[in-house]
């Protein structure tokens, strides 16, 4: 079974690399399809560098929001599975391997752990959403659809900032579908290593649950309340509570471009 790994690079000359190593010793058969959203730093030159290397390893160029590089990601793809990596991230060099396993017993859509390493300051857990007794809100970043289903749930919304992989989770369970959770099928996540990443990355999230919220309905009873403010009683914590809260309210005030 061909997998293709799909990346969206911005702007990630110092962390492409690495990510590139940790998918070139990956199980084949895999390619790797890298859609840069107009870098203009050294981005693409980093991977043309794999490309001319590997022969698996193919480059795109398409700007857009998120979803946008997402679907012609998928579009490009030619695998019978697609998963999906961040671009500073990088995979357990058994990755592939256990989300393929996980496959080959059935499962259409295969959700891997993601161990977040990097400042211990920048590193908060998420704020779950459960949908139909599923935790939708698990990372894009290790998640593996068959293509199949990505095109009949109709790919990514292009019109949402940050929560996309949220609201395909979503669509994913309404049409029928289920989330299978690998536990060995690992990525490791880097924290912002910065306060402005840090910040900029929280009134993202808080803007993107409330597109979810405008193209969904109310969600908030989904919410485990006590698990969003007992994990968030530090300084960065209650930070990060501000900025989504920030970027929640400016999204309904502006109406996220979901009308």
């Amino acid at each position: 079974m061909l997998i293709s790994i799909v990346v969206t690079a911005k702007n990630e000359e110092k962390s492409i690399g690495k990510l590139l190593d940790s998918l070139v010793i990956q199980e084949q058969p895999i390619e790797v399809v890298v859609v840069d959203a107009e870098s203009n730093d050294a981005t693409r030159e980093i991977v043309k560098k794999y490309s001319e290397k590997y022969p698996f390893v193919h480059l795109y160029v398409k700007g857009g929001k998120i979803g946008e590089s997402l679907n012609y990601g998928i579009e490009k793809a030619k695998g019978e599975a697609i998963a999906f990596i961040g671009a500073d991230d990088e995979a357990d060099r058994e990755w592939i391997r256990n989300v393929r396993k996980a496959l080959k017993e059935g499962h259409d859509i295969v959700i891997g752990r993601c161990i977040e390493v990097g400042e211990n300051r920048f590193k908060l857990d998420r704020v779950k959403l459960y949908y139909k007794g599923f935790d939708i809100s698990v990372p894009g970043a290790n998640t593996t659809y068959r293509k199949e289903i990505l095109k009949k749930i109709g790919g990514f919304d292009p019109r949402f900032v940050a929560a996309e992989d949220i609201d395909l989770n979503l669509r994913a369970i309404e049409a029928g579908y289920k989330l299978h959770y690998e536990e060995n099928a690992i990525v490791y996540r880097y924290a912002r290593d910065n306060a402005i990443a840090f910040l900029k990355q929280a009134y993202r999230n808080g803007y993107g649950r409330k597109q979810l919220t405008l193209k969904h309905g109310k969600l908030w009873k989904q919410y485990s309340f006590k698990q969003m403010f007992s994990t968030h009683l530090t300084f960065w914590g209650i930070l990060r509570l501000s900025f989504g809260l920030l970027g929640y309210l400016t999204c309904k005030i502006t109406g996220g471009g979901m009308t």
